[in-house]
């Protein structure tokens, strides 16, 4: 096993390193054409209301063995279980098959890249309070590359899950414990609905949401954020607001990211397009702000067989530019998942690990006064 996944790696980067060369000589197409399904969409059931009552649906609970969720770096240890909030994570694309436009729920290559996010994401999290990460039938890489009809369908699909387990995730924590949210990438996506959906309806609800960490995905002030039910964070200690930041070492070129967001309709019908993004420093806990590199408490550097992983303290700094995105100057050297335009958007938790922690702490902290 240990062999397999060691060559599931060296695969990734030669990919990784095929996929840059391909998109400086050839653009987006080229990346279109490896990564957009082209296979009809297989319309499937949604998600039965109970079926995360089956703890095997469940990556992270509190009860699981061999939690991902609960890994630490050295110098760090997980909170005492059952105590501070409880936190619903939902975990980035971990599915690049073009095979299908939805990933089999059982699919093992797909979970175990799913658990290796939640070492390296939720993680940050797990001093506040037990985690709850559920498996979900996530839309493929490739759907984020095309506006295609059966892209909104597979992301439907896939939230649909989200949901289903968010309503088991309610019932098993009880009516009045504090609640943290968090997602990246996709998992952010599905979040953004989730807090449309679920926190702006519901009052009650939405007065235990210590903060939701909507990370690795825009937001924008102006189409989305009224209707998500919570406002952004404005100070350190603030409570019941919204955390956003997408990290680009710099010069940046966020093109990709700008365009796709520039054609697309926010949450009150108006277009997105020229809208400002939600750009939160998660080392200060604030918006629009600016913070040196001996602001950052830690930032996880991972071995090259992403098993473990180090801290570097003081190494990143980050201050919120352009139109509402966070540019960490020349980027460290973390690994070689870099994307196009130097963005590190893989690694947005891993630059601020540690002030991730800190935060998820002091708002806990802070809502409990």
């Amino acid at each position: 096993m240990a062999r397999k996944f060691l060559y599931f790696v060296a695969v990734m980067i030669v990919l990784a390193i095929a996929a840059l060369l391909a998109y400086r000589l050839f653009g987006t197409d080229m990346i279109r054409m490896a990564m957009v399904p082209r296979a009809t969409f297989e319309a499937q059931a949604e998600a039965p209301r109970n079926i995360y009552a089956r703890k095997i649906l469940w990556l992270a609970r509190p009860d699981k063995p061999g939690n991902p969720a609960l890994w630490t770096p050295p110098g760090y240890a997980p909170g005492r279980p059952g105590t501070g909030a409880a936190i619903f994570f939902i975990h980035p694309t971990s599915y690049i098959n073009r095979d299908h436009w939805n990933a089999p729920i059982d699919d093992p290559e797909t979970n175990a890249r799913a658990k290796l996010f939640l070492r390296g994401q939720a993680s940050a999290f797990n001093e506040a309070g037990d985690i709850w990460a559920p498996r979900y039938r996530q839309a493929t890489f490739g759907a984020f590359l095309t506006s295609a009809a059966e892209s909104e369908r597979a992301l439907a699909l896939a939230y649909g899950d989200v949901s289903a387990a968010f309503d088991r995730f309610l019932k098993e924590v009880g009516p009045t414990r504090p609640i943290i949210l968090a997602g990246h990438s996709q998992g952010g996506a599905h979040l953004t609905r989730l807090l449309r959906d679920r926190i702006a309806t519901d009052p009650k609800l939405r007065a235990r949401i210590v903060a939701a960490y909507v990370v690795g995905w825009p937001v924008s002030r102006a189409t989305d954020l009224p209707r998500m039910g919570l406002p952004e964070c404005r100070t350190a200690e603030q409570t019941g607001c919204i955390l956003s930041w997408e990290s680009f070492a710099e010069p940046a070129d966020p093109s990709l990211i700008v365009d796709a967001y520039d054609a697309t309709i926010g949450f009150d019908g108006r277009p997105r397009k020229g809208t400002p993004i939600v750009c939160t420093n998660p080392m200060t806990g604030t918006a629009d702000a600016a913070a040196p590199a001996t602001a950052n408490l830690g930032t996880l550097v991972p071995a090259a067989d992403l098993a473990t992983a180090t801290m570097a303290v003081g190494s990143v700094p980050a201050r919120c530019a352009d139109r509402g995105f966070l540019l960490i100057g020349d980027g460290p050297n973390l690994g070689p998942y870099v994307l196009p335009g130097n963005n590190y958007h893989v690694y947005d938790y891993s630059l601020f690990w540690a002030n991730v922690r800190a935060d998820a702490n002091r708002r806990l902290k802070a809502f409990a006064q």
